[in-house]
């Protein structure tokens, strides 16, 4: 994990354009030094937290001034950027979204496979996110290295982003009615995975164009959300190669 440590340190990464995944802020932090310091964050829209000083020690014992950026493994791209570019190429745009994915191991299975179907980027939120970090990388073999990430700070704006482009927006859910496999996920789509336990957030449902499902045959409920992600993702390509 590549961190920087200190109000100075971590100011020049911010202005350098370094990915922060993560800022952690001592809290009781005052004085004119912070504050500037906090404009800036804010201004740059950068994902923070303030958290006890013995968190902030448990990552360094070094002088680090109440303030500890997590430097991302990728650099983060602007959606509003990428998907004209992809028009652009004359390609129709698939989109990748994971609300609330905070495994590291599951965030790195659905980089590698949604490099290999495709995909042209994956959107997640700053928040309630997995780090993007070595571990990441390592479980995407490599796929981080290649497929743009989009980080936004407001996930609802940027799906009506999506819907107002073009793009259908499917929502992988077992509660949906329809089978993924007898619905349409061709042309420009953004398919929605949420987490494990709580799934796709409700404010994000209602913005679906389309709710679908993964058939089960055995006992267990559900699939790991890398597995669903897989199975979905490849839907996608198999329509597309079908056309």
């Amino acid at each position: 994990m590549d961190i920087v440590i200190g109000f100075r340190a971590v100011t020049e990464a911010i202005v350098a354009g370094k990915s922060i995944d993560r800022l952690y802020l001592r809290k009781g932090l005052s004085g004119e030094l912070f504050r500037d310091f906090f404009a800036l964050i804010r201004e740059r829209e950068l994902p923070y937290q303030f958290v006890p000083e013995e968190k902030l020690n448990r990552i360094t014992m070094k002088n680090h001034q109440g303030v500890i950026a997590l430097l991302a493994a990728v650099e983060y791209q602007s959606i509003e950027q990428l998907l004209p570019m992809v028009y652009e190429a004359g390609r129709d745009p698939f989109i990748v979204v994971l609300d609330g994915v905070t495994d590291v191991r599951n965030m790195g299975g659905i980089a590698r496979t949604a490099e290999c179907a495709g995909a042209d980027a994956i959107l997640i939120a700053d928040k309630g996110t997995a780090q993007m970090n070595e571990d990441a990388m390592k479980t995407s073999a490599g796929a981080l290295l290649y497929i743009p990430v989009c980080r936004v700070r407001d996930m609802k704006e940027a799906l009506i982003f999506l819907k107002s482009s073009g793009l259908r927006i499917v929502g992988a859910t077992e509660k949906a009615d329809q089978n993924c496999f007898s619905s349409s996920l061709s042309g420009p789509v953004a398919v929605i995975l949420g987490a494990e336990d709580t799934g796709i957030s409700p404010e994000y449902l209602r913005l679906c164009d389309e709710k679908v499902r993964i058939p089960l045959a055995g006992k267990i409920g559900s699939l790991n959300v890398s597995a669903a992600a897989a199975v979905l993702l490849y839907e996608v390509v198999r329509q597309r190669i079908s056309m």
